[in-house]
């Protein structure tokens, strides 16, 4: 009988692990399934976006579409279809770059030449994209895919030294003009022609120059119009530019003037009041209460004996007492108020164009306290309060310096507001 029964155990142990690994096969097998059908789909979908792309004339994206297929597994089957169309879309997107060149060629117009040399430079480019994958194969042609390249080097450099010098005449033109957006149309020249002839002529310092000359030089300073004197680290804070986080490339930021600088505005931090209230201790008295544990007593009976519990331990019984306590708390004070203007002027009509009211205020606070009774009766914080002790009140440059960190962050937050650019 116990032999039968363990047989019988085995049967169904072994049942269950056929069942379950047929469950986790057939878990398997559609996840499978799942990403295969995913895979299908992206395919056809990768597919189906490089015809559309070669069907409107975007011949470039139907070659990335297809030249990202054959760069694993050219030579499978699947990938036949991006064969002809990496094919179909390369002698079409030649012979549109091709077109266009004679167009622009027989126009015979300077400002064609950028568009040229780019060109120039698509073809080549796409020639070498597409040369690590060949040869490529037409299987069900039994041949090799056709790509016609060509050396474009020579067209290349002359249409390069041709775009260089004029785009060189250009800019020497637009930086005899005093106009600032001259100089920046000239220097974004001169910057594309180091970009495709490095060193060409006397380049970089002409893109040095109109830099220089398309640059707003904008000059900061302090002017103070109370009765107090700012502290020399306020100052140095407030005057401390880098710190502002107001990088431009065409908007530069100076502190002290330099006399070969040709400064497009001005903006000036006016301090137009520095308020220092009193000094004075307010006093705050008031009395805390509190029922505490105080103890314990024995629970007894009738006779006075101790009652036990069941485990045969005595019964205590908490007791409580009501504590109380004085406090006495005092806490220091006084504090700093700064207004002042932000006031910008352009300097060629010598007119103010903007003003910011900026107010500032800091206030020094100090508490610490005494008390007579029962400290039970006190909270946490209160009895931190009683190991504080008086501390020296701050000067008066003090409190203005301490008002300064809140006032540099507002005297930001105007210049970062302002559009020096012309």
């Amino acid at each position: 009988m116990q032999r039968l029964l363990a047989d019988n155990n085995f049967i169904v142990y072994l049942s269950e692990i056929i069942v379950n690994t047929f469950l986790i096969m057939k878990s398997i097998v559609k996840t499978s399934l799942f990403f295969f059908i995913c895979f299908i789909i992206y395919s056809c979908n990768s597919a189906r976006k490089a015809q559309t792309s070669l069907s409107s004339g975007n011949y470039d994206r139907a070659i990335d579409i297809s030249v990202s297929k054959l760069r694993t597994n050219k030579n499978k089957k699947s990938r036949q279809e991006y064969v002809l169309l990496l094919e179909d879309a390369f002698a079409k997107a030649v012979k549109k770059d091709l077109d266009r060149i004679d167009f622009l060629t027989t126009d015979d117009n300077p400002n064609n030449l950028q568009e040229i040399y780019e060109t120039y430079r698509y073809l080549k480019n796409r020639q070498e994209i597409i040369r690590p994958l060949l040869p490529l194969r037409v299987l069900d042609q039994n041949r090799e895919a056709k790509f016609s390249f060509k050396n474009y080097n020579q067209e290349l450099v002359n249409s390069k030294k041709k775009l260089s010098q004029f785009l060189y005449n250009r800019s020497l033109t637009l930086l005899s003009s005093q106009n600032k957006y001259d100089a920046r149309k000239a220097h974004q020249h001169l910057t594309y022609i180091n970009g495709i002839n490095r060193g060409y002529k006397d380049i970089i310092s002409l893109i040095r120059e109109a830099h220089h000359k398309g640059t707003d030089y904008v000059f900061i300073e302090l002017k103070n119009n109370t009765d107090h004197i700012i502290p020399r680290r306020l100052e140095d804070d407030l005057l401390d530019i880098d710190t502002y986080g107001l990088d431009n490339f065409w908007t530069a930021y100076h502190t002290k003037k330099l006399t070969d600088i040709d400064y497009s505005y001005s903006v000036q931090f006016l301090f137009t009041d520095i308020a220092i209230s009193p000094e004075r201790i307010i006093e705050k008295q008031f009395i805390k209460e509190k029922t505490i544990e105080d103890g314990y007593t024995y629970k007894v009976d009738e006779d006075g004996n101790r009652i036990k519990d069941a485990n045969g331990n005595d019964i205590k019984i908490k007791k409580y007492k009501d504590v109380s306590c004085e406090f006495y708390q005092f806490i220091q004070q006084k504090s700093s108020l700064i207004k002042g203007d932000v006031i910008v002027t352009d300097n060629y009509s010598k007119q103010p164009i903007n003003s910011f009211p900026i107010v500032s205020e800091f206030i020094f606070e100090h508490s610490y306290a005494r008390y007579k009774g029962d400290e039970r009766a006190l909270t946490n914080d209160l009895l931190e309060l009683t190991d504080a002790v008086r501390t020296p009140f701050p000067t008066t440059p003090q409190m203005i310096y301490d008002t300064g960190e809140d006032l540099k962050q507002k005297l930001k937050s105007v210049l970062r507001r302002l559009n020096f650019n012309r």
